[in-house]
């Protein structure tokens, strides 16, 4: 089976993908410079075809799987909540649904944020995300709803479902959402047995009520597959972490009704002990320009101290089986403590270097970027395997 990948990014969704469909990657669409040096660094025999709306899917190899999380800036809950119209970054789930329409998958995987349950899609036909029918208030049809109808117009049944990368043992909350669709064609009687649950849909916008941006909920929430609602978990990787001012600490942070990133944790929650110059010749491996400043390379891995985030970070040790990098690294001016990319790199799930192998080539900036607006392979795997063995939907030898 062939795999081929949409908004692409760092491939962080076709890991999942081919790791559960047992696929291979045929080829990947994405626009930006930089994650495209990692797919590049990474799958140097694969093409990318880069610009979405440039491509055409009657040209391009067949694959079984099209798999892609369509940008969500103007349906997530941290952004600017536009919904899918014509002009937003959002509405490109519309060259979505004309690649699946064109290239006719066997199967199509779609993640996004869980503002997909209430962002609007400027129709005004559903009273609430999970029901349908007429209301007493105003009432609008929501981009989950406008993607269903989509795909059931291009003949693709469907089932959902929403899932916590912290569900999976992740050490950071980061939401997300999950379709799986197929050909009615294959359904056998033309209608599945069980599609997502009005449970799930409720028990989703109930926890996505209210304007905080959604990392701030990601790090308190409690987990909804059990097991993770007794751990301090550590603000989800952002898109824009190093940059936009830079962090502050986060009692500022919540004091301004903002919310607390994973850059504001590591620099200003003192996790590293403060080493004495007793601990390293002046100048030697565990001091930062001669000053008694630890450095990255110099740190021990079991002198950081997690504090309250030790459990949940030692949880996903056990779960990918490497050790968690140090938090922070003392690369700034002056030798000021900066978030290490590597950290955020981890709490994604991903392989060591996988982003910040310096052989690629990305700045700090972009490495932070590229966790931050990633998919997290351990949690869509198991989305994947969840929506792949419910009643009703195509059986597939699953590895």
């Amino acid at each position: 089976m062939r795999s081929g990948e949409l908004f692409a990014g760092v491939g962080g969704l076709g890991m999942a993908v081919d790791e559960v469909f047992g696929s291979t990657a045929a080829w990947f669409c994405e626009f930006d410079s930089a994650p495209s040096k990692v797919l590049a660094f990474r799958h140097p025999d694969v093409p990318n075809y880069g610009d979405v709306t440039a491509v055409d899917w009657t040209t391009t190899p067949r694959v079984n799987i099209l798999a892609g999380g369509f940008p969500c800036q103007d349906v997530s809950l941290a952004g600017r909540r536009r919904g899918m119209g014509e002009g937003t970054r959002s509405g490109l789930w519309s060259e979505y649904a004309k690649a699946i329409d064109e290239i006719r998958p066997d199967w199509v995987v779609i993640e996004n944020v869980r503002g997909l349950l209430s962002a609007d899609a400027n129709s005004e036909v559903e009273p609430c995300p999970w029901c349908v029918g007429d209301g007493a208030d105003e009432y609008h049809l929501r981009a989950l709803d406008a993607i269903l109808a989509d795909l059931s117009g291009l003949g693709y049944d469907a089932t959902w479902t929403p899932l916590r990368a912290a569900d999976v043992g992740a050490p950071h909350g980061r939401y997300r959402f999950f379709i799986l669709a197929w050909p009615f064609a294959n359904t056998g009687s033309g209608k599945p047995e069980r599609r997502g649950e009005p449970g799930d849909l409720a028990r989703t916008t109930r926890a996505s009520e209210g304007d905080a941006p959604e990392r701030e909920r990601d790090g308190d929430a409690p987990g909804y597959r059990g097991g993770s609602s007794a751990l301090s978990l550590l603000p989800t990787p952002g898109a824009y972490d190093g940059e936009r001012g830079g962090s502050q600490h986060p009692d500022k942070r919540r004091a301004g009704n903002h919310s607390v990133t994973i850059q504001d944790v590591a620099e200003h929650i003192p996790l590293l002990p403060t080493p004495t110059a007793s601990e390293g010749a002046k100048g030697g491996p565990n001091q930062a320009y001669g000053s008694g400043g630890a450095t990255l390379s110099g740190t021990i891995p079991h002198l950081t101290d997690w504090g309250p985030y030790a459990d949940a970070i030692a949880r996903w040790e056990a779960v990918i089986g490497r050790p968690a990098p140090a938090p922070v690294r003392f690369d700034g001016k002056g030798g000021k403590a900066r978030l290490n990319p590597e950290l955020t790199e981890f709490m994604m799930g991903w392989p060591a270097g996988h982003v910040t192998d310096p052989a690629i080539g990305l700045t700090r900036a972009e490495q932070l970027k590229a966790c931050g607006n990633g998919v997290v392979p351990q949690q869509a795997a198991a989305a994947l395997r969840e929506l792949l063995a419910r009643p009703g939907v195509p059986r597939i030898e699953m590895t």
